[in-house]
């Protein structure tokens, strides 16, 4: 199966790994591939209604939320790596963006990026999501069954091979529904670690990915502005 990539941290680890063999990645956010916990299932409500992509651009964490020495990424042009996911069916079957990580198939978004003191190995980043609570929670829910199903998997990136493994971790009790895990990337003996932790409120879903001190640090920020009470 040939999917295309288009997370951030996801993919800058995978490349970082197998540089020179793979020399292009993209540098767009992340998106998620979650294990989930949930309080409560989705409901209507007076949040029921979609907001805005403009909407929720102006929701998400900037550098002066952030605190000293984070620097917004700047996008790039997509190049779209072709990335062979091998030894998971349940990703096969879902097929698309989703199986490495890719953008969630919800029309209204917003991403950001951040690298914290300069550090490639240190970096945060952020995707809001909005539609009715329902829709975000049966992806949510889709994605999750897929990634449970497939604690290791392994991917090829321009030739090479990186091992990826997954494991649950304890999201906070935070808003309607929360996904969290930890990846981990492995190629020729080097490991590369990153966290998503995933919050849906109402209509919105906050997903922040990165460096797991960092993901601990801001998710309660991002959360707080994202979908305010």
């Amino acid at each position: 199966m040939r999917v295309h990539v288009t997370t951030t941290v996801g993919i800058t680890a995978i490349a970082l790994l197998v540089l020179p063999a793979c020399s292009s990645h993209t540098s767009t956010s992340p998106a998620p591939s979650f294990s989930a916990r949930s309080t409560s299932p989705a409901a209507p409500g007076p949040n029921a209604t979609p907001l805005s992509s403009a909407s929720l651009t102006e929701r998400l964490l900037d550098a002066g939320d952030l605190g000293n020495g984070y620097t917004r990424q700047l996008e790039r042009a997509e190049h779209n790596d072709d990335v062979t996911v091998l030894g998971c069916p349940a990703l096969t079957d879902l097929g698309g963006d989703a199986a490495t990580g890719g953008s969630l198939d919800f029309p209204r978004k917003a991403k950001t990026a951040f690298t914290y003191a300069g550090s490639s190995d240190s970096e945060v980043s952020e995707e809001l999501y909005s539609d009715t609570p329902d829709k975000l929670s049966d992806g949510m829910r889709k994605i999750f069954d897929a990634m449970t199903g497939c604690p290791r998997y392994q991917v090829l990136v321009g030739g090479s091979a990186v091992d990826v493994a997954t494991q649950k971790t304890a999201p906070p009790r935070l808003g309607d529904e929360q996904w969290s895990q930890l990846l981990t990337f492995s190629a020729g003996g080097h490991d590369s670690v990153m966290k998503q932790t995933a919050i849906r409120d109402g209509n919105v879903l906050v997903i922040v990915a990165g460096s797991p001190a960092l993901v601990d640090r801001h998710l309660d920020k991002a959360l707080a502005k994202a979908a305010p009470q």
